[in-house]
């Protein structure tokens, strides 16, 4: 595998090993599946640490181009909006217009940074399944072919799995229902009448976006949404990361950092507070053909229901390897699957955030080499 990169890692040293075809099956060292925050930063530190891409590892994304979930934001969402964007591993995103769209911003970004590395990700490819192979190693089902792996960095996030709350009439309503994943901005929703279902960080910003446009708006949430004061410390941030990474080390479906930390006490919030727009309601009992129904006799009539309700872990390529929970999740300890030590979760839980992402992929990177190493000293 020696040689010279051509990335601006210079040479890379030998780890043997050359990728090869098997019966039409190539043969890597790493299969890094997503081409996100996280999926991008473990391709940089293997490539940073002697991994030679196409050879040794292949970044699988599915996504038309670059840009991870941020390609599919919507376009009101600019990049003086976004909160909590940490730069990738080796490279700062500077001098970005914060009146752009985040999407192209972000897009462009991703793009720079996988072509100074040189990562090489390969697009679109769908991974349908990873399933146990023969001498020890994964086998990764793609559109794309068969991939056989000894290690496997699984970044396939959330954005994919959008998450449809099921409620009593849901299917009778006239209007139409929508979810985050397929806001098109607040100028669709002038004159209408609209439901806001969720108290997370994309409910709020839908909500002040949309209300000076729709004819009316309601904020529905199933707890009373917890706004904080001050500032995000870092000890804040770690108890946070600490309370999520609990829950995936007993094998539970993992939250989402905001609901432990609860929603920035904000200028715009504040102002939104004001105004009425985020005066809050509880969940409602039922869905009409007209709106929605409380038990106790209140009703909305509605044009629209906005489902901000949060997405799930795009897992289930993973359910052939058995590394589910009885309690739902998948238990991890650091990035590795506790059920099986090759399968390597970035992005998932509490490193489910632009900085804990490379954060994860660094550590994954180096609980590879070590299973690597383990491994070829046994054989030898």
């Amino acid at each position: 595998m020696g040689g010279v990169g051509s990335g601006p890692f210079g040479k890379i040293r030998d780890l043997s090993g050359v990728s090869r075809s098997v019966n039409n099956t190539r043969e890597v060292e790493v299969v890094v599946i997503g081409a996100g925050q996280a999926g991008l930063a473990g391709a940089y530190h293997l490539r940073r640490t002697g991994f030679e891409p196409e050879r040794d590892f292949v970044v699988l994304d599915h996504s038309p181009g670059p840009g991870g979930a941020w390609q599919f934001r919507w376009p009101s969402l600019t990049y003086g909006k976004v909160h909590g964007m940490h730069a990738l591993p080796g490279m700062e995103l500077t001098g970005a217009d914060p009146a752009r769209p985040s999407s192209e911003v972000i897009r462009e970004y991703f793009d720079t940074y996988e072509r100074t590395f040189d990562l090489r990700v390969r697009r679109p490819v769908d991974v349908r399944a990873v399933r146990e192979g023969e001498g020890g190693r994964l086998l990764v089902e793609t559109s794309d072919g068969t991939w056989s792996t000894r290690a496997l960095i699984n970044a396939t996030g959330t954005w994919d799995r959008p998450f449809w709350p099921r409620c009593p009439g849901q299917e009778t309503f006239r209007g139409r229902q929508l979810h985050t994943a397929q806001y098109p901005g607040p100028e669709e929703f002038a004159g209408l009448r609209v439901v806001v279902v969720g108290g997370g960080a994309s409910g709020t910003q839908h909500l002040l976006e949309i209300a000076p446009y729709a004819a009316a708006t309601t904020w529905v949430t199933r707890r009373p949404p917890v706004f904080r004061e001050g500032p995000f410390s870092e000890d804040v941030g770690r108890a946070a990361v600490a309370l999520v990474e609990e829950r995936v080390r007993q094998g539970l479906p993992p939250k989402s950092v905001v609901s432990v930390t609860g929603l920035p006490l904000n200028d715009a919030i504040r102002q939104g507070t004001a105004d009425g727009v985020l005066d809050r309601l509880p969940m409602f009992d039922r869905i009409t053909p007209d709106g929605v129904e409380w038990d106790d006799g209140r009703r909305v009539d509605a044009d629209v229901i906005l489902w901000a309700t949060g997405f799930r872990a795009v897992i289930d390529h993973l359910a052939p390897l058995r590394l589910r929970e009885p309690g739902g999740g998948i238990r991890i300890e650091g990035t590795r699957a506790v059920a099986d030590p090759r399968t390597h979760l970035v992005g998932y839980g509490p490193s489910a955030s632009t900085i804990g992402a490379n954060r994860a992929g660094r550590a994954a990177v180096r609980d590879i080499r070590r299973l690597l190493a383990d491994e070829r000293l046994t054989a030898a």
